[in-house]
Formats: structure tokens, C-alpha cells, sequence
């Protein structure tokens, strides 16, 4: 398959893409690589560049991966070389690393101690370092990502991290995997959810403040699954018993499951944009339904930003929470005046200039009988580009609409992230160059607000227990883990290029 994918329609999106997801079983009996398939599936909104399925059946290890959605890389020809009773998935939306085949995941290399695999979610913000560390002791790497360097710093034996001062052994471990994911653990900074295979188990492994997310459930007698999302768990008929703590290492194997701390939990960051937009709206994060959550901000939102019109329309699909919140809290009737064309997504297929030229009619298309004369409150979750706004206002004012107030249940975002989420520099988000009234002018809309950060952390929080902390470093600029200053410069290939090849 191509490296080159037609990005048009996704420019009309300007939600940030979301990171990975990342899924692992073992499970004795069941084929595994085929409940893989479906998982990933299941996740395929976290990430639709490339794809890829490890599995070992305990003597060998196999693999298939190859750019573009679960239902272009696989078959059931490429399928049935993918034998045993566990193995790991990724579903890829590059942040750290190019788009291109080489950066593709889960990895899959051969160690001493046999296969070695692994599926990452997130960016390590030490990954130069880490890097420049791994080619100094003659490492060859052949990709752009941390995945890759998270990969060779597992193949290493723990004590080489400990020659740098980077990492202390302290008690003797019986389990050598566990011993380099504990040294990896603690040279890594960051954010990373990772599954890893081995030749006799499956580990699952979260980053000590839980940036990432990442759940257990079980599947039958005697198997385990985990992913990013319940969803995943549910679409294979699996049970969800609990989230991956953070800083907790999982093993799965023929004994069951085992649970220790890699490295101490620090204060707990889930990121708040799975709240927002990237988890699917039936999963469960915290014990709690995604779905609940964005009803909350869009109830929260009417509060705060009341707005005189006549209908309620969500922009689809994530907005749709949001919207049903915002009618029930402002008594304005809930209608659908924007039709998404879900299956446009990524195409290989080069359009022409005609087809260029319908902009955003390539993934929305109105119902003018709905909108029609009609004041309209358009919620959507997220402005981020602003690239998609405009277009949208214009769509409805073009299709009947009298008034268009724009309401966004999440606050401005005003700094990017560098924990594996795709709006890394400044000059890429409207919110930091403009402010709210300016940006109201840019799009075209007769009103615009979002949702305060305190509204959104109160919606969030409300149904939990105690207050958690969550991570909303991308609208305060508070960022939950250290970030070396060079990943704030327009010119970080330069720094890549010389911690390469700069001595």
C-alpha cells in the first residue's frame, strides 16, 4: 500500500487527531489474532495512518502491518499466518514520526530472550535524550518515533541504564522482562500506555501519571484483554474489571494475570481531551460513561453561555453529547442540521479539481428544511485550527439558517501538546494568536463562547468520588510532566538532526 494518503477531507476537521489505540490478549484456545482484528476495529477513531497485529504461540512470534485502516490491511490471506494464543495490536495516527511504513506499528524484534513486541500510545518528552543515548552505544534505529526507541531500551539489559546513572536496580526481580520495563519506567518521561509481547506473556504498562488510558478485562476462564477503551472490551465480548493504574506493570499469562508498580504513581493526569473528543462516547474513563460526561459540559455550557435562537445542532458525531446536554439545560429543542459523511475518512484515491472545489460538503452536508429561518446554537467540542468553523457557519447561513451562535464545550486551546496528541507547536492553534472576539469575526458566526476550564473540570469531576487530576496542559499551559524547552521551537528537526548525527 502507498505511503501517500490524501489528507483534503481531513483538512476539514479540525478536531486534533487522536494518538493510537493499543490493544493486547492472551488467551489460550481463542484466535487471537482474529479478536485483534475487531478490537482494533473498535479503535479505529484513535488512529487511521497504519495498523498492525503481533502474535506468538510461545516458540515464535509473527507479524502483519501496513498503512491505512483495519479494512485495507487486512484479509483473511494475511490473516491466517497470524498463529498462537496471544499477541498485541496498534492502530497509528503519527505524532512523534513520520507517515510512513517504517514508523508503522506494534515493533517486533528478536532478543536473547526471545520475540520482543510492543505497541505504544503517546510521546515520551525525553525521547531525544533517550534517543542520542540508544545511537551513542551503536543502536541502529530505522524509524523516526519513540516507539521504536521505547522498543531497543526494553531489548537492553537493565543494568546498561544503570551505567548511565539513568536507572537503579533495586530488589532482584525473577521475571527479566519485568526488570527492563521497570528500567524503562524509570528513564522514560511522558506519556505512554504500551502493550508488549513477549514469548510467554503479554504485559500491559501505564506511565506514572495515567496521561494515557488504558483498561483490563477478561475474556472467558482463562483469558485477559486490554485496550485503550472498554469499547474495545466489548466489542469481542470480553468483561471490563478495571482500569491499568498508573505506574502499574500487568502480566498475562498461563497463570493468570499478575499486578506490580513499575514505578510510584504520581499525580494522576488522564488527559482531558478523551473526555472532550477522542473516546468513544460508550466507553467508560474512570469508572465513569464518556457519554455522561460531555452531556454534563454541554448542560454547563448553556449555563455559562445562554444564547437567544431557536434550535440546538450539534456538529457530528462527537458533539453530539454536548448538544443533547446544552438543549436539555436551555429548553431550545435538539435537531440535526448537519449530516457527516462518515466514510469519506483517508482515501488513497487522489480527487480532482472538481471535487477539490466542494470544500466541506466532502465531509458535512445540511438539511436546509431543518434550518430554514431558523436561529440556530451550533455546539461543537473543540476549536482548535480553526479551519472547519468558518465553513460550517457559512454551510448553514447557505442553507437557510438566519443566526448561527457558535457554542464549543471545551475551553480554548491555547498551547500544544507534547503527550501524543497531534497540535504540537503554537503557531497552529487560533486560539493563541487571536482572541474569542476576533476569532467570532474570523469564522463568521453572530456569537461565539466556550465552555469555561473550570466548567469543564467541575463536569468532569462531578460524578467522581473525589476530585482526580487530569491534564489540560493544551487550554492552561500547566503542564503535568517536565518538557525540555527545544520541543517548544518551530525548528525541532534540526534538534533531532543533530542529537542523529551532532556527536
Amino acid at each position: 500500500m502507498g505511503e501517500h494518503i490524501w489528507e483534503s477531507a481531513e483538512s476539514f476537521d479540525d478536531h486534533p487527531h487522536d494518538e493510537c489505540g493499543i490493544f493486547g490478549i492472551y488467551a489460550p484456545g481463542r484466535d487471537v489474532a482474529r479478536m485483534s482484528f475487531f478490537a482494533l476495529y473498535a479503535l479505529q477513531h484513535r488512529g487511521q495512518e497504519s495498523a498492525g497485529i503481533a502474535t506468538s504461540d510461545g516458540r515464535s512470534a509473527y507479524i502483519h502491518k501496513d498503512m491505512g485502516l483495519i479494512a485495507q490491511v487486512f484479509n483473511e490471506d494475511n490473516m491466517r499466518p497470524l498463529q498462537g494464543h496471544m499477541a498485541i495490536a496498534h492502530n497509528r495516527y503519527s505524532t512523534t514520526g513520520s507517515s510512513h511504513y517504517k514508523n508503522a506499528q506494534p515493533y517486533l524484534i528478536e532478543t536473547i530472550y526471545g520475540p520482543l513486541g510492543v505497541a505504544h500510545n503517546g510521546n515520551l518528552t525525553n525521547a531525544l535524550h533517550l534517543r542520542h543515548q540508544l545511537l551513542k552505544r551503536g543502536v541502529g534505529l530505522s524509524s523516526t518515533t519513540d516507539s521504536e526507541v521505547v522498543t531497543q531500551i526494553l531489548a537492553a539489559p537493565p543494568e546498561v541504564w544503570a551505567a548511565d546513572g539513568l536507572y537503579t536496580n533495586g530488589n532482584h526481580i525473577d521475571d527479566r522482562w519485568e526488570a527492563r520495563i521497570r528500567a524503562f519506567m524509570r528513564v522514560a518521561e511522558g506519556a505512554y500506555s504500551l502493550t508488549i509481547l513477549t514469548h510467554d506473556a503479554v504485559y500491559a504498562i501505564r506511565d506514572a501519571n495515567g496521561l494515557r488510558p488504558l483498561c483490563l478485562g477478561q475474556l472467558g476462564d482463562n483469558g485477559y484483554v486490554v485496550a485503550s477503551e472498554s469499547s474495545a472490551l466489548a466489542t469481542i465480548g470480553a468483561t471490563y474489571i478495571r482500569e491499568v493504574n498508573p505506574g502499574e506493570i500487568i502480566r498475562m499469562d498461563a497463570n493468570g494475570i499478575k499486578s506490580s508498580m513499575g514505578r510510584e504513581p504520581e499525580q494522576r493526569a488522564l488527559c482531558s481531551f478523551e473526555y472532550v473528543y477522542f473516546a468513544r462516547p460508550d466507553s467508560l474513563m474512570e469508572g465513569q460513561s464518556v457519554h455522561n460526561v460531555r452531556q454534563r459540559m454541554g448542560k454547563q455550557l448553556a449555563r455559562e453561555a445562554p444564547a437567544d435562537a431557536d434550535i440546538v445542532v450539534p456538529v457530528p458525531d462527537s458533539s453530539i453529547p454536548a448538544a443533547i446536554g446544552y438543549s436539555l439545560e436551555s429548553g431550545l429543542p435538539f435537531t440535526e442540521g448537519l449530516i457527516k459523511n462518515r466514510y469519506i475518512g483517508r482515501t488513497f484515491i487522489q480527487p480532482d479539481d472538481n471535487i477539490r472545489k466542494v470544500g466541506i460538503h466532502l465531509k458535512f452536508n445540511a438539511l436546509p428544511a431543518n434550518l430554514k429561518g431558523k436561529r440556530v446554537v451550533l455546539v461543537d467540542d473543540s476549536i482548535v485550527r480553526g479551519n472547519t468553523s468558518g465553513p460550517l457557519v457559512k454551510l448553514l447561513r447557505e442553507s437557510g439558517a438566519a443566526e448561527v451562535h457558535l457554542r464549543v464545550s471545551s475551553p480554548p486551546v491555547r498551547h500544544p501538546c507534547f503527550m501524543g496528541v497531534d497540535m504540537a507547536t503554537y503557531k497552529e492553534l487560533i486560539a493563541h494568536k487571536l482572541d474569542i472576539e476576533s476569532i467570532c469575526q474570523r469564522i463568521g458566526a453572530d456569537s461565539l463562547a466556550y465552555l469555561t476550564l473550570e466548567g469543564m473540570m467541575e463536569s468532569i469531576n462531578e460524578a467522581l468520588p473525589a476530585p482526580i487530576g487530569h491534564c489540560s496542559a493544551c487550554f492552561s499551559g500547566d503542564y503535568p510532566v517536565p518538557v525540555p524547552e527545544w520541543l517548544f521551537t518551530e525548528d525541532r528537526d534540526k534538534m533531532i538532526f543533530e542529537a542523529n548525527w551532532g556527536g
